[in-house]
């Protein structure tokens, strides 16, 4: 009988111990599977598309307890792709995003807020055109596990958000061209040295 209270505690006090030394897993961000997509209504006859490349970089993410995760991003705002070399150029001028002026675009997460097994809502401050605004982004965990072909460990999100763009003071043709922007970010990473 107390050998056997004795393993139950042994085993409790171990439990506890790895409970204590869990920390979050860093994740290498995998620029080829991952990219920012977002429409803007032009005119209302379409909903343009327009896509930003995810740059190489990190974040943490803990699958046990999210509020530890955290993201801060830098966007190279020449990035931007519309499917046309003009309206690239133009959006990427003084009018719209002035990216000589502003070259980035930066995200720095402040909180990650768990809602069920497989969505949160991540918190954090957006900077765009030198203009920072607090934004919410509704995150779905795709999948958490090894993946198949490179066998380590890896994670998929998509996130969602709208921001306007007005907030950071880009009002070229509005109403004409719309103030809102539907965000879709899909992310896919590798965990970083296994």
């Amino acid at each position: 009988m107390r050998s056997r209270t004795m393993r139950w505690i042994l085993i409790l006090g171990f439990s506890l111990i790895g409970t204590a030394l869990a920390v979050p897993v860093r994740y290498s961000l995998d620029t080829t599977h991952s990219r920012i997509a977002f429409y803007v209504n032009h005119l209302g006859f379409s909903n343009a598309l327009g896509e930003l490349k995810v740059p190489a970089g990190s974040f943490t993410f803990d699958a046990t307890d999210w509020s530890k995760s955290s993201i801060e991003t830098r966007i190279a705002v020449k990035t931007l792709e519309f499917g046309d070399l003009e309206w690239n150029t133009h959006v990427l001028g003084g009018d719209f995003l002035n990216a000589d002026a502003h070259p980035e675009i930066t995200f720095v997460s402040t909180a990650l807020e768990k809602t069920d097994t497989a969505h949160g809502k991540l918190f954090g401050h957006l900077t765009i055109r030198g203009v920072t605004k607090p934004v919410v982004l509704e995150l779905h965990l795709n999948k958490s596990g090894e993946h198949p072909m490179r066998r380590v460990q890896a994670v998929g999100f998509t996130a969602t958000t709208v921001i306007r763009r007005s907030d950071f003071g880009i009002k070229t043709y509005l109403p004409l061209v719309s103030d809102e922007l539907d965000v879709r970010i899909e992310i896919e990473a590798f965990v970083e040295n296994p």
